[in-house]
């Protein structure tokens, strides 16, 4: 299947605000298939149920029999499976000596278990028809750490390690990975979205006080244009050579590229030391 067929079916996680919402709409406007999920498919309903190209169905990507029944009802409606937009997640602001343990576990389930449990069981969709686009949100905070993000970090960079484990076994049966890397963009990520601790340390006022209450400040206010993003991520599907990543957003590029030229200087720094590491060649 070509990469703009219009008889593309599209299954998107985490429709009800944000990326998910906008990129369903878009998808459905360009004329492709769309699967639009969500844990309360009700606020969905209005804007897309109506549609003969949409398919809305509940989805919590936690839920290994909600995952089962919505592919199987994908498979049934549209006869294939061609793109899958791992987007539902979450995120949370605390210093890592703040975090609660059952807030970080239950981000941990769905930005990372949940995507792989929806990945796992696509997959054999795929592999049958021998093409196919996995395309997981990360975030900028996936290659680059920041104060008060630390186990939000800790997902998505686990979300760039997956993306590229997966992209290696996958290409050669026909399947392409995009690991997608936003900036700051006007979602609710930063608002309901995503909770914070409620002790706050006053030893880390400095360091993740200021970028939690820059986070929420804000919110809203992102430099990044969600429509723009949207249109960026149908292009790379679009696309002949389709990239493995896709930075979105001014600082998204800027930052990442500090962060890789840094590494690349502290490795260089580091190399004797690395190299004697190994045992003597005999």
């Amino acid at each position: 299947m070509a990469n703009d067929d219009k008889n593309q079916v599209w299954f998107i996680t985490g429709c009800s605000t944000g990326f998910g919402r906008d990129l369903a709409r878009y998808v459905l406007e360009c004329g492709y298939r769309a699967v639009v999920t969500a844990r309360k498919p009700e606020v969905l309903k209005e804007e897309f149920a109506s549609s003969d190209r949409a398919l809305v169905l509940k989805l919590d990507v936690t839920d290994q029999a909600q995952i089962d029944a919505a592919v199987a009802a994908a498979k049934e409606g549209f006869g294939r499976i061609d793109v899958l937009v791992n987007n539902a997640g979450i995120g949370y602001f605390a210093a890592v000596e703040e975090s609660e343990e059952a807030e970080v576990r239950r981000m941990f389930e769905i930005n990372v278990f949940g995507l792989g449990l929806m990945t796992q069981a696509v997959l054999p969709v795929m592999r049958a028809q021998r093409s196919g686009f996995i395309i997981n949100l990360a975030s900028l905070a996936g290659v680059n750490p920041f104060p008060a993000l630390g186990y939000y970090c800790a997902t998505k960079f686990a979300v760039v390690g997956l993306s590229g484990s997966l992209a290696l076994e996958v290409e050669p049966l026909g399947i392409k990975v995009i690991v997608v890397e936003p900036s700051g963009f006007r979602t609710d990520w930063a608002g309901r979205s995503a909770n914070e601790s409620p002790e706050h340390i006053a030893d880390y006022a400095a360091t993740a006080g200021v970028k939690r209450e820059q986070l929420r400040t804000q919110s809203g206010k992102q430099p990044g244009d969600p429509q723009r993003a949207v249109r960026a991520i149908v292009e790379a599907v679009r696309s002949p050579n389709p990239p493995r990543h896709l930075p979105l957003g001014n600082a998204a590029y800027d930052v990442g590229i500090t962060r890789f030229e840094s590494l690349l200087k502290e490795f260089r720094a580091g190399e004797a030391t690395a190299r004697a590491a190994d045992s003597p060649i005999n």
